[in-house]
């Protein structure tokens, strides 16, 4: 569901509206429903065009159909847009990615300006006075990342030294000779902008600071055969979300890129191609202006047709250090798996794509049975995490794991040091 004009769902009482500026695009979707799930009436589901850049265009459209849930499944340059038609329109509203961060201009590499979620959380009185919600962050990372934060700390530790949320995997994408081909497994777009972006990092004594991109390099051997790969700090929400609510002295966000990916990222950048400002080009027609991070979106796959060439798996998880409940030192890795072979199987989608998709859905049932609750601007890490887990396990049948590690050196797993 990546366009450069964006799709997103607009929730009514009676049926689920997917609209994209690409109106075929959305029709397709709907058109997947009515295959896959022949049982499900088909006017439960309905295509729409939408231009989501315009907040007036999002609240019409959300007005149009009596919505009370509007989900954003798009890139996060259109968050703010989305979020103000949702609070014009009286809806509430849920996505997976929050507002753009903006560096800062005399020292990026150390001090932040505006973070990412930053724009959303200074309204969170206006939603709350309007008696909605909105839910950011929730999908998979940001997302079942921070739910895993928030069950270690009710359940698991009684003092945090450090969250790290990291996220690895062993996926593979094939061209049609069986080559191994770069293909990122979600938006270029918003790879370049959270990879080449300043990380931010929050400590208690410090508050919240930036550092140079690829920061802090270590192996990190992921669970479920995936094994080691190269972690670096990345620029994510969760440093933004969780030290507003939870008690930890260090919170930072690593990414399982690998070196080849780290290098393929960095001469994007050394070419000037992860710039968002367009430059002119030659055409047939002439000159025609074009902005290079959407030069180099159009000419890679779309992450949601991967599924046929991709094969691996994709491990989103949280590792927490400190103290159990005991005061004894406790390392514990919490996490979910998804297998490409099985999520293709059962869903025609890709293991990252689905994964993601997982976590709004749980959310938004356990929003309609009342398990979670709450009117302003919040993180899923502000809710329940039991029931979200006992959910996620029971009814969707999707295990989560916790792995207890060495606590003297974590990264690793050692089956013997208990």
């Amino acid at each position: 569901m990546q366009s450069s004009k964006s799709p997103l769902v607009v929730i009514s009482l009676k049926k689920l509206i997917v609209s994209d500026y690409d109106l075929e695009r959305a029709q397709r979707s709907v058109d997947w429903v009515a295959q896959w799930h022949p049982d499900i009436p088909s006017d439960k589901f309905e295509a729409a065009h939408i231009d989501a850049s315009d907040s007036a265009k999002v609240a019409e459209l959300a007005k149009k159909h009596a919505a009370t849930h509007i989900v954003n499944a798009v890139e996060p340059k259109f968050v703010q847009s989305i979020f103000q038609g949702a609070l014009d329109t009286g809806a509430n509203y849920m996505d997976m990615a929050m507002s753009l961060s903006h560096p800062d201009k005399d020292d990026p590499f150390t001090k932040p300006a505006e973070k990412l979620g930053d724009w959303q959380y200074a309204k969170h009185q206006e939603f709350e006075k309007a008696g909605l919600l909105a839910l950011v962050g929730t999908g998979a990372e940001p997302g079942i990342s921070n739910i895993f934060a928030r069950y270690a700390a009710d359940h698991l530790f009684g003092e945090i030294d450090e969250i790290t949320v990291l996220d690895g995997g062993n996926l593979i994408v094939e061209n049609d000779e069986g080559e191994e081909i770069f293909a990122p497994s979600f938006s270029i777009w918003t790879v370049i902008e959270e990879c080449l972006n300043p990380p931010l990092i929050w400590e208690k004594e410090r508050g919240w600071f930036t550092t140079k991109p690829f920061s802090e390099p270590e192996l990190f051997e992921f669970p479920g055969g995936i094994g080691p790969i190269k972690c670096v700090n990345v620029e994510h929400e969760e440093v933004n979300m969780l030290p507003r609510t939870m008690d930890a002295k260090r919170v930072n966000f690593k990414y399982g890129l690998g070196s080849e990916f780290i290098s393929v990222l960095k001469t994007l950048h050394a070419l000037g191609l992860d710039k968002v400002n367009p430059v002119w080009v030659r055409s047939k027609s002439g000159r025609a202006q074009v902005s290079p991070r959407d030069l180099v979106a159009a000419v890679l796959p779309d992450p949601a047709s991967l599924v046929e060439r991709m094969t691996g798996k994709t491990c989103a998880g949280t590792l927490v250090t400190g103290k159990d409940k005991e005061g004894n030192p406790r390392a514990s890795y919490l996490y979910h798996i998804a297998d490409t072979e099985w999520t293709a199987e059962e869903f025609d989608a890709q293991a990252v794509v689905w994964q993601t998709a997982l976590v709004p859905v749980i959310a938004l049932e356990l929003l309609e049975r009342g398990d979670w609750e709450a009117t302003g601007v919040r993180g899923p890490e502000e809710f329940d995490a039991k029931v979200f887990l006992e959910t996620m396990a029971n009814e969707y049948k999707q295990a989560w794991e916790i792995e207890d590690r060495n606590p003297e050196n974590p990264s690793v797993i050692d089956d013997d040091w208990e």
